[in-house]
């Protein structure tokens, strides 16, 4: 199977590179922009263009979402014209006002902002003209390298001393890209078999949690490690936030689907950050060694 990638630096593309060289049913080729050329399409002739998600869309300034836009409306163009099918990932953030449950795939999102707004019309456009595509919303990813990555900003300001600041009100489900990465080339292995499964899944980790327990776990492992190697180390504190005072505010992906269609499961945010951090710590300590 053959992949070509969009925007190399995004953690997520970085984590199908490395899923991609442990095996040996795929091969990837990377651009380095979100926007692909007809040159690259042509010559990749790949089974999917993937183009990774805008993370925290809501936060970003309008330009730099319509940026993302409008590559990803000339890269639904030319797969319309190389009949190439599309995998195009999202934020959950997309669901602005969350949802008392877990929100379906079923459920399209209908945002109030502007910029978010955006988005949905170009994944109206994805279903509306490309029959073969994949819109796959995914939980905040974390990683220890590349764009958008969560986890390397978060400890450099823990380890700094400098403040945390996270919101407490909002339930999410943090998501590994080295789980994300698995199962998109899982999911492409299968169409490619004859699964002709197209349309829009969830994906996230486990166990929802809101941004704040997600840096008490990070700063606790942390403590744990400088203890460990006898280090004295003044990590930043923790300061929560409060954005929703009357209720939660509830973003938690119901990714039944991607189980029952491709026999995928969620993978535990805590056993993924676990094995990330112990990689960062063994990297950390040889770096201290030299």
């Amino acid at each position: 199977m053959k992949l070509l990638l969009a925007d190399a630096g995004h953690c997520l593309s970085l984590a199908l590179a490395r899923e991609a060289n442990r095996r040996r049913d795929t091969q990837l080729t990377i651009v380095e922009e979100t926007q692909v050329s007809a040159e690259a399409l042509a010559e990749a002739r790949p089974d999917a263009l993937v183009v990774p998600p805008l993370s925290a869309p809501s936060r970003l300034a309008p330009a730099e979402v319509m940026a993302h836009v409008e590559a990803v409306d000339a890269n639904l163009a030319l797969c319309r014209e190389y009949d190439v099918p599309l995998i195009w990932c999202v934020s959950d953030e997309l669901y602005e006002d969350g949802g008392d449950g877990p929100l379906d795939e079923h459920v399209i999102p209908a945002p109030r902002d502007d910029s978010l707004k955006r988005l949905i019309a170009t994944g109206d456009r994805v279903r509306e003209c490309l029959p073969r595509h994949l819109i796959v919303r995914l939980g905040p990813l974390f990683a220890l390298g590349g764009a958008h990555a969560w986890l390397p900003e978060l400890l450099d300001t823990l380890l700094a001393g400098d403040e945390v600041r996270a919101a407490e009100d909002i339930i999410l489900c943090p998501t590994s890209v080295d789980a994300v990465a698995m199962a998109l080339i899982g999911m492409m292995q299968q169409q490619g078999c004859g699964a002709d499964a197209w349309g829009a899944y969830h994906l996230a980790g486990t166990e929802p949690i809101s941004p704040y327990t997600f840096a008490s776990v990070v700063r606790t492992y942390l403590t744990t490690h400088l203890e460990r190697q006898e280090r004295d180390a003044t990590l930043g504190t923790l300061h929560a936030l409060h954005h929703h005072h009357d209720h939660p505010l509830r973003r938690v992906l119901n990714c039944r689907r991607v189980l029952d269609v491709f026999g995928i499961h969620q993978k535990p945010w805590r056993l993924e950050l676990s094995r990330m951090l112990d990689d960062w710590c063994l990297l950390h300590d040889k770096e201290s060694a030299t």
